[in-house]
């Protein structure tokens, strides 16, 4: 069975808008409800893809036992890995979230360490900071070789081999939906318990909220470590879809600029925001790509760079016209906590033992 280019087309569609729902919605989570403009977003999504380019490859060969150096003879060992895959499905699953949670870990870690400026720095100095790290993981990717083949990337494993071609993408879109499903709802009870209020309050009046007793730098540290490690989850995903990872695919503009385009489109601090606006952009950032070639002759410039103007002035008109985004962030009720109700019918029924 082969599958048809419109389905090809929503497929990856679906793909494409599922990843970039996780990194968005860390995105939001640090500029919309926390005030911090983190220029470097880039940094955490390519940790998590060389963190997939370069070590669940490692840990398949070695319990394949299949012998190599894995970045020069990359290919040939992908390709035995893959074929070892098909008779081990649950090791490849199994080593695939393994590889998710270090990503995780590793894109926590990464957080720490660039929370340090936003401790100190605010508005334009902190953005300027942090675009300046944002920077560093592409270059540290091309110069040094053994982590992601340098200039020339790697091949990611496959986790998905066992499945015929024309299975592999949709089940594995299906896969990416799932996951962005499952962050969405935990952003959405994060900013809905007593912590999405301390947010917005860091935001909105930092002074205020330390002199009601909010420790404003404690937060904004653990703000940027758990949204660095949802993008770098992101950045994994990406590098497991398309099968491999390069350094200079892992550009601020992909990763950065779109980013915070798309939560722009949708209106910050709404996270229902997030996924219109990035629905948006995907969907016709996929339609320039395909037609863009149609246009040559017709427009007084290359096709190559139409998305880049296109998606230029629509940041401009929504900047002008539209900076709220389509949805406006709206107060969102606390659920109630749960161990608190729990505690109080304990605490009754004690009371109505003993006293």
């Amino acid at each position: 069975m082969v599958l048809e280019a419109e389905t090809i087309f929503i497929v990856d569609l679906l793909a494409i808008f599922a990843i970039y729902v996780i990194v968005n919605l860390s995105l939001n989570m640090e500029f919309g409800y926390t005030g911090i403009p983190n220029f470097g977003k880039v940094l955490a999504v390519g940790a998590g893809a060389f963190v997939a380019a370069s070590i669940p490859g490692r840990i398949f060969a070695s319990i394949a036992g299949i012998e190599g150096d894995y970045i020069t003879d990359n290919l040939l060992i992908v390709s035995q890995i893959n074929l070892w895959l098909v008779d081990n499905v649950g090791i490849g699953f199994v080593v695939f979230f393994l590889t998710l949670g270090i990503a995780a870990g590793v894109g926590g870690g990464i957080g720490l360490l660039t929370s340090y400026p936003a401790i100190r720095l605010r508005g334009d100095y902190l953005a300027i900071t942090l675009l300046a790290f944002g920077e560093s993981i592409r270059i540290i990717g091309n110069n040094y070789t053994p982590l992601v083949g340098g200039t020339l990337g790697v091949q990611v494993p496959d986790p998905l081999s066992f499945l015929p071609n024309e299975l592999r993408f949709p089940i594995a879109t299906i896969g990416l939906v799932a996951i962005a499903a499952v962050i969405y709802v935990y952003s959405e009870r994060m900013i809905r318990s007593p912590l999405g209020r301390m947010l917005r309050a860091v935001r909105d009046n930092e002074v205020a909220a330390e002199a009601l007793g909010k420790n404003s730098m404690q937060i904004r540290i653990k703000v940027i470590m758990i949204s660095a490690a949802l993008a770098a989850i992101g950045g994994a995903l990406y590098a497991f879809y398309v099968g491999g990872t390069i350094a200079f695919a892992y550009d601020r503009a992909s990763w950065t600029f779109w980013p915070f385009l798309m939560i722009l489109i949708g209106g910050l601090a709404n996270n229902k925001g997030v996924l219109i606006g990035t629905l948006v952009f995907v969907t016709l950032r996929k339609f320039i790509i395909f037609f863009k070639d149609s246009l040559e002759g017709f427009v007084p410039f290359d096709v190559i760079w139409l998305d880049f103007l296109l998606l230029g002035a629509i940041l401009l008109a929504i900047l002008l016209y539209r900076p709220q985004g389509i949805f406006v962030e709206k107060p969102t009720p606390t659920l109630a906590n749960k161990t608190d109700e729990e505690q109080s019918k304990m605490r009754k029924i004690f009371n109505l033992f003993f006293k």
